[in-house]
């Protein structure tokens, strides 16, 4: 079912001067549930190396916790009714793909490659709950 008003064609349309609106992505958000803080501190800061930098005073009573992901961030929140995202993913750049799937096998995280990327070469593998993540790296 389409949310009101996404399944009219003239809102697939560009509207003159409003191309400027979005200017980038801030974060991205992957749900976790009630006391996901030490695993996701131990999977994204030490497995993944983010760091992982201090949620607002205003937000900490939620849960979760938060990381710089280059020149973004990588958030991780609460979900009462939690389901890990199986589609859904976000896409993580990496300099060295072979040592992190190295890394990864070694700590007991199964990867499952994908080759059909053009230019890439790319796996996925799943976080402590079951979200999915695509590790990528362009080809050399």
């Amino acid at each position: 079912m389409a949310r009101r008003g996404y399944s009219n064609p003239s809102c697939t349309k560009l509207v003159p001067g409003m191309n400027d609106l979005i200017l980038r992505i801030d974060h991205i958000q992957l749900a976790a549930p009630k006391g996901c803080e030490d695993a996701a501190r131990a999977f994204y800061g030490g497995l993944l190396g983010l760091r992982e930098i201090e949620k607002p005073e205003s937000l900490r009573g939620r849960g979760g916790c938060w990381f710089a992901c280059g020149d973004h961030q990588l958030h991780i929140g609460v979900e009462a009714e939690f389901r890990p995202a199986k589609k859904a993913h976000p896409a993580l750049a990496v300099g060295n793909l072979a040592k992190l799937r190295k890394s990864l096998t070694a700590h007991s995280v199964p990867t499952m490659d994908d080759n059909s990327l053009p230019g890439t070469q790319r796996f996925f593998a799943e976080d402590p709950w079951g979200n999915r993540l695509e590790f990528l790296e362009a080809k050399r």
